[in-house]
């Protein structure tokens, strides 16, 4: 039987694990190697440890990314910066008393298999404290050390880089301020979300700043349509019933549509629909497209070769007097102190079952919680998994045998070759899950997930808000272990926790229109979905009162 957790991290995965081992009636112990809590979202110059630049903006809004039974405050901003997702972890910490349970400046060294785990799943976990060691003896380990630990720094891949570049060059996990680089030409290596936040950082002080691409994207704006948050409307599981419903192809073409609708990426030289159709990559960034049309970022090809100061890429192009290289390269997936039998297979998440269990364990008491790439909030997901995982520890959740976890872990991984080949070319991000598929699979299995029948039928206005608005966290607090009792009203709420901090400024008659917008939001989907009930089931057009069909 489970009763003593080690939990490795007390970033946003270690917080919500030692909250929901508290929730289950574990006993959590949470060993964290710096001095305080926040992980990533701890900005600090020169600390010796992986944090976010100063400049860093979340992608995801504030509804969208907070922990399901703890609502950000209404005055802050949709999209947040590094101290108020700090100052929201330390809230949560307080809130639910979870300081106690954490050891700070202890590094875990190791942890391994008890000899007799495969009766009583057992770990001997020795961490060390200003240079002492300790051993201890846990029933169940929580890893949330993240994935952003180890950096990929391919620098065989651009020859000349090592032997004859004479500038500054290194990896996006060195980056914090672009106050280093006034007047300075640099390139950035890369073009997912870091290489991007980096070269507009940079635009605004630099030189002149160069983007090398390998691949093809797409670029989404934080702010869509009338304004509002771009994955409060994206994001619903309406949305997610017409991918489903709709043949892929029709959807990217769709999708791709509508994002050239704010810029042609063919123009820019982002994307092709033609060329990168089969592989939908993206970032959200809003103020690429300005920089590259004031000239402040010139997007370039792949690097072919560096000289002693300048680079030469495989369009035959050069840039001359490169100053500075920086390599948004991505990272490894590296968990040095687990046994090698583990830590091996953890290529990607992918190799693990649902990507949270290990599935060649005897006994299911290891779990890695924070290692996914979704389409929405990473924080949303570690939370719906490790609710999910310490109900597995306490007993109220089961999972299938080890054979069966080994099978579908199998099934779902990509060919050798093909993930190979998405990796080589930049395609990192086509290993993103869809934000609602994935938390609301996991959800099911925790016993957590809404019944859109049941709230249909006791409470119609809370079911179309569920089913048309945004997929927030809140919807898994609604039913199952673990009930809030004010999932509800946070969620009927939402929007006016989005609206708060833009309310500085009132106009006097925006009041009497304010009802009939909120009416707005949504007549469109139910409009949407009426008719297509209509044009797929033509006899319910004469049908007498038969009420709402699904």
């Amino acid at each position: 039987m489970v009763r003593r957790v080690a939990v490795i991290g007390a970033g946003a995965s270690g917080l919500v694990a030692t909250k929901c081992c508290l929730d289950e009636g574990l006993e959590p112990t949470c060993f964290e190697r710096s001095e305080d809590i926040g992980g990533l979202w701890r900005f600090a110059v020169n600390c010796g440890r992986v944090c976010v630049y100063r400049s860093i903006i979340s992608n995801t809004s504030k509804e969208m990314s907070c922990f399901s039974d703890f609502p950000f405050p209404e005055d802050f901003p949709c999209f947040l910066p590094h101290s108020l997702f700090l100052e929201y972890f330390r809230m949560y910490a307080q809130h639910f008393q979870l300081l106690r349970h954490i050891r700070f400046k202890t590094t875990v060294i190791s942890v391994r298999r008890r000899p007799d785990f495969a009766t009583s799943g057992q770990w001997d976990v020795i961490t060390e404290t200003e240079g002492i060691q300790e051993s201890h003896i846990f029933d169940a380990v929580m890893v949330c050390a993240g994935n952003f630990q180890n950096p990929h720094l391919p620098l065989a891949s651009f020859p000349g880089i090592e032997t004859r570049f004479r500038g500054q060059y290194f990896h996006s996990l060195e980056y914090k301020d672009a106050a280093a680089f006034q007047g300075k030409r640099v390139l950035v290596v890369g073009i997912g979300n870091t290489a991007c936040d980096i070269a507009v950082d940079m635009s605004h002080v630099a030189a002149k700043v160069f983007l090398s691409a390998r691949s093809s994207t797409w670029v989404f704006s934080r702010v869509a349509n009338h304004g509002f948050p771009w994955d409060m409307l994206s994001t619903t599981r309406f949305n997610h019933f017409l991918e489903w419903l709709l043949p892929s192809a029709i959807m990217k073409r769709i999708k791709i549509w509508k994002i050239n609708s704010w810029f042609n990426h063919e123009i820019y030289g982002l994307a092709s629909a033609k060329r990168c159709f089969s592989n939908f990559n993206f970032i959200i960034n809003e103020d690429l497209p300005f920089c590259m049309l004031s000239g402040t970022i010139v997007l370039k090809s792949n690097v072919k070769e560096f000289t002693e100061t300048s680079a030469i890429f495989e369009d035959g192009t050069t840039e001359e007097n490169i100053d500075v290289v920086i390599f948004a390269t991505g990272y490894k997936f590296s968990f040095s102190f687990l046994e090698e039998s583990i830590c091996n297979p953890l290529k990607n998440n992918r190799t693990l079952y649902k990507c949270v269990f290990p599935p060649q364990l005897e006994r299911p008491t290891l779990a890695i919680i924070g290692l996914i790439q979704l389409t929405g909030a990473v924080m949303v997901g570690a939370e719906i998994q490790a609710r999910w995982v310490t109900g597995v520890f306490a007993g109220a959740c089961k999972l299938p045998p080890s054979s069966k976890m080994m099978a579908e872990v199998l099934k779902k991984q990509l060919p050798v070759k093909r993930c190979v080949m998405l990796l080589y070319l930049g395609y990192s991000q086509n290993l993103r899950l869809n934000f609602v598929s994935y938390t609301s699979e996991i959800a099911s299995c925790a016993g957590v997930k809404p019944s859109m029948l049941r709230l249909l039928l006791t409470d119609p206005w809370l079911a179309l808000a569920v089913f048309f608005g945004p997929c927030t966290s809140y919807q898994y607090r609604l039913m199952g272990r673990g009930q809030w009792s004010g999932a509800r009203a946070a969620i009927l709420t939402q929007w006016q926790r989005v609206l708060k901090p833009l309310r500085t400024r009132v106009l006097e008659d925006s009041a009497s229109s304010r009802s009939w917008h909120w009416l707005g939001l949504l007549a469109l989907p139910t409009a949407l979905a009426v008719g297509f009930l209509l044009s797929k089931y033509p006899k319910l057009r004469w049908a007498p009162r038969v009420g709402l069909m699904f």
